[in-house]
């Protein structure tokens, strides 16, 4: 069974059917404005584009298509740098649970003559709003916290950070990749500039996703492009619309506000009955479990490697050591050492992450397979 949906969500049927839909049969540019191919593409972005924003009530012209949060990260943090540098403002705040996509534009800024702070995360896997407001300064330019952690699943304080700079012209940033259309109170805070999404986090395709622009005091933050050429997306984000993935994109993110209840409610039971069956193992499971979005767990079984536990499990449930963007090694992992776990802990953790199309694996037997010490077979194809 496949629980590893913190890395990429199987395709929802009825995002499926967007999908196809525009590659095949309504297949024209969205920038071909003189016949009726081109006016249905266009018309299917910008039912798209209204369908995210409903997610995180902003306007249309609040959202910007790319190519999924790692472009949308580089581009809110990058493309703050020349205004950065002409207002004098040079100083960045973070922290150091962030994904690499955030970690890694601002250590480039960094590398460019702007001041840097990381604040850590407490052992629960969350930052203090006080002390990420504490960090910031009169020529601070950015503030970027993620929504939930990738690794984690632990949701970050986003309405109290952002109620606490209500007095600071400094941009927030937000790297909502795990918790668009699964927690709402982060994105639609008034206070947030801007907030990265992509759609194969909510059973959409990969290779869509969002910047969210919103607007302050009428004027929409200061970005330069990273790219030039053609003038699509407010002249933001060029180049010819990827129209099935966006139109995808739009449906998979109109299903999740729709039938959010039920998928939380399903998330919930899932959730318990993994621990519940887990149980006899002693799992430790890392992260504050009242601030965890219950779509993804973190633990460590005593007495096992990782790389142990994932060969055991192979013939039973496909997970994680962590970030897939990092998952060639079994390194451990920055937002566990930044927790302070034991290197015991930190040796043994894997990531279950899951989805509203998830099937539950075989609870009893990942639980005797370790009793037992035993590597099941994996399933032969026939």
């Amino acid at each position: 069974m496949y629980l590893d949906c913190a890395a990429t969500c199987p395709l929802d049927p009825r995002v499926q059917a967007a999908l196809r839909r525009f590659a095949e049969v309504d297949f024209g540019n969205a920038g071909s404005r003189t016949h009726a191919y081109g006016q249905t593409a266009r018309q299917a972005v910008e039912r798209a584009r209204a369908r995210v924003a409903r997610v995180a009530r902003v306007r249309r012209n609040e959202v910007v298509f790319t190519s999924g949060a790692t472009e949308s990260n580089n581009l809110a943090i990058l493309g703050l740098e020349g205004f950065g540098k002409a207002e004098g403002r040079m100083h960045l705040v973070s922290t150091t649970i962030e994904h690499h996509a955030v970690l890694e534009p601002l250590r480039m800024l960094a590398s460019r003559g702007f001041d840097l702070t990381l604040v850590d995360p407490e052992p629960g896997g969350w930052v203090d709003a006080d002390r990420v407001a504490a960090a910031v300064r009169p020529d601070t330019l950015l503030v970027s916290v993620m929504q939930v952690n990738n690794e984690t699943g632990i949701q970050q304080p986003i309405v109290e950070i952002a109620d606490r700079l209500a007095g600071s012209p400094a941009f927030l940033h937000v790297d909502a990749a795990q918790g668009f259309g699964k927690a709402f109170d982060a994105p639609r805070h008034r206070r947030v500039d801007l907030a990265s999404v992509s759609g194969h986090k909510i059973c959409g395709p990969k290779g869509a996703g969002a910047l969210l622009v919103r607007h302050r005091d009428g004027a929409r933050p200061p970005l330069t492009p990273l790219l030039h050429g053609g003038g699509q997306e407010l002249g933001l984000r060029p180049g010819t619309l990827p129209v099935p993935l966006i139109a995808a994109f739009g449906t998979a993110a109109e299903l999740a506000l729709d039938e959010h209840d039920a998928r939380l409610a399903a998330a919930r039971a899932f959730e318990q009955r993994l621990l519940t069956g887990l149980a006899p193992l002693a799992p430790r499971v890392h992260g504050d479990a009242d601030r965890r979005l219950p779509y993804i767990l973190n633990l460590s079984i005593p007495g096992w490697e990782k790389e142990a536990l994932i060969d055991a499990w192979a013939g039973l449930v496909a997970i994680s050591d962590g970030a897939a963007c990092t998952s060639q090694s079994y390194a451990c992992s920055h937002v566990l050492a930044a927790m302070g776990l034991s290197p015991e802990e930190e040796a043994g953790a894997v990531r279950l992450s899951w989805c509203h199309l998830s099937r539950e694996p075989d609870i009893e037997a990942m639980t005797a397979a370790l009793l037992a010490g035993a590597v099941p077979e994996a399933p032969r194809s026939s």
